[in-house]
């Protein structure tokens, strides 16, 4: 049962990765003034986890290399017999009952019950008698067991890094009996393999289960999804997530603590006053992430800095934009400032001139920008001109949902104020036809076309890290005063799961 022990560590992954153990860590008198992401896991969570972990074993064995046994004996009078084990896969698993306890500021206790697999391999021994009797042999076997394993997982801060300690492990085997070509009442030489084999067999099992602590954390597949760096880090833009203080054990829920600290290029940041206390959580659902304002607003920082906030708009698009409604004013002011261009000879480019303020309020997320834009025309035969350029600042109020694995924001109120307006068809700035349209027409269709494609794209950034995969329940995004909370309720389905996890192993 290694590689069980071995999975059911990969699986709770999220688990060990949730909490630290303190001694290894230090931290400042005020430790969550600098926590800028928090993560809790309440215990049905846990609890769903430990349900759904007999499909991630299964695949694991079914994937699993498994070591070759090999030993050697001397028996009284018959010499030495050597043997080795080999080819070993398993044929069948099945796991009648598993558990998980929260134990207060101590441990969580990992419990495995009556686990029947069923080995087969090939075993080849050699018999040298006393009297240079020799005999060589090779037959096929089959290991039954019945195994109940239980982990008690110590965990540590290491080099900002959480490392899972779980050498207080223990292995009762109900069964571990070796049959030969199928034999279930083997002869006096099989049941001399079947005692020492079996003997061997124990202590390997016992010592590699003791060591599956560090697959678990290399695979940490679960992670990934969660809380992971590689979660939280795009291209050149990365969220430091080491700890920020040392985390809660509850026994209803694990909850840890992160710095949340983003950091590109010559870019970082620093948090110091940041408002997090564990009552502003609740226990009813099963997962919970807390995010800092300063956060958001660091990655809104870092997205700048990048260059991704530029949207270029032509074609179709800009039809759209420019046609919303069909009256005498909109064919006016169209023709005035495109001067009779096709659409598909013009273009428009949007970007922020300065890093988005974003300002996490309860009736929403409200983002702040300068924003620049500007419109090319291209005559046939003739040089590009640019026949409009603005700059404006734009403040709306954003509320955010999460539903068919879409992330879906909702534009409230905005305001629009314009700092420059320069249009071609109007030196002198005195038509306010022009300037009127525009206002209403940024309002109107400008603002959601612009938020539809970050819709897009942060929709196709957390599909890339996995999180399609999950079934993911009644999610609700709640704002308040300088922060974000968002809770939910999950599941995966079990092909879903398991192809994902199989690619990886």
């Amino acid at each position: 049962m290694l590689w069980a022990g071995r999975m059911r560590l990969d699986t709770f992954g999220i688990l060990l990765m949730l909490v630290h153990a303190s001694a290894a860590c230090e931290f400042g008198p005020f430790p969550y003034s600098i926590t800028g992401i928090v993560c809790r896991m309440t215990k049905p969570g846990a609890l769903l986890l430990n349900q759904e972990t007999a499909q991630v074993i299964q695949a694991a064995f079914r994937n699993a290399k498994f070591p070759n046994i090999t030993g050697e004996r001397s028996m009284r009078l018959l010499g030495k017999v050597a043997y080795g084990l080999t080819n070993i896969q398993v044929n069948d698993l099945s796991i009648e009952q598993s558990e998980v306890e929260l134990k207060e500021n101590d441990a969580i206790h990992i419990a495995i019950k009556n686990v029947t697999a069923f080995f087969k391999g090939t075993l080849t021994y050699g018999y040298a008698g006393a009297w240079f009797f020799q005999l060589f042999h090779s037959v096929d076997f089959e290991i039954e067991s019945s195994i109940d394993l239980q982990i008690n997982v110590k965990l540590m801060c290491q080099r900002d890094q959480v490392a899972a300690d779980a050498s207080d492990c223990y292995l009762t085997f109900h069964k571990l009996t070796l049959h030969l070509q199928g034999d279930k009442e083997p002869g006096w030489l099989k049941q001399l393999f079947t005692d020492f084999i079996s003997f061997t067999l124990k202590l390997v099992l016992k010592s590699e289960v003791r060591s599956a602590t560090a697959c678990g954390q290399r695979k940490g597949w679960f992670l990934c999804f969660l809380l992971a760096a590689n979660f939280l880090e795009d291209e050149g833009i990365r969220v430091d997530i080491s700890p920020a203080s040392i985390p809660l054990i509850k026994a209803n829920y694990l909850e840890s603590h992160h710095k949340g600290l983003v950091r590109y290029k010559n870019y970082s940041d620093v948090l110091s006053d940041s408002v997090f206390s564990p009552s502003l959580l609740t226990e009813s659902r099963m997962l919970y992430f807390w995010l800092s304002e300063h956060v958001l607003n660091s990655l809104a920082s870092a997205t700048f800095f990048d260059k991704r906030l530029v949207l270029t708009i032509k074609g179709e698009k800009l039809q759209a934009l420019f046609e919303m409604e069909d009256t005498e004013v909109q064919r006016k002011v169209v023709q005035m400032i495109f001067q009779g261009t096709s659409y598909n000879d013009s273009v428009a480019k949007v970007w922020s001139l300065a890093h988005p303020q974003i300002s996490v309020q309860p009736k929403g997320t409200v983002v702040k920008s300068l924003v620049a834009v500007e419109i090319s025309i291209f005559p046939l035969g003739e040089e590009p001109l640019m026949v409009l350029y603005m700059e404006k600042e734009i403040m709306v109020t954003i509320q955010a949902d999460y539903a068919e694995k879409k992330l879906v924001l909702h534009p409230l109120d905005s305001r629009i104020e314009f700092k420059v307006f320069k249009c071609a068809a109007d030196p002198s700035g005195n038509d306010p036809s022009i300037r009127n349209f525009l206002q209403t027409m940024i309002s109107v269709v400008g603002i959601p076309e612009v938020i539809s494609r970050i819709e897009s794209a942060l929709t196709s950034l957390m599909n890339s890290k996995g999180l399609h995969l999950f079934e993911i329940r009644n999610p609700e995004i709640i704002t308040r005063k300088g922060y974000v909370i968002v809770q939910l309720d999950f599941s995966f389905p079990n092909h879903l799961l398991l192809d994902f996890l199989e690619k990886r192993l």
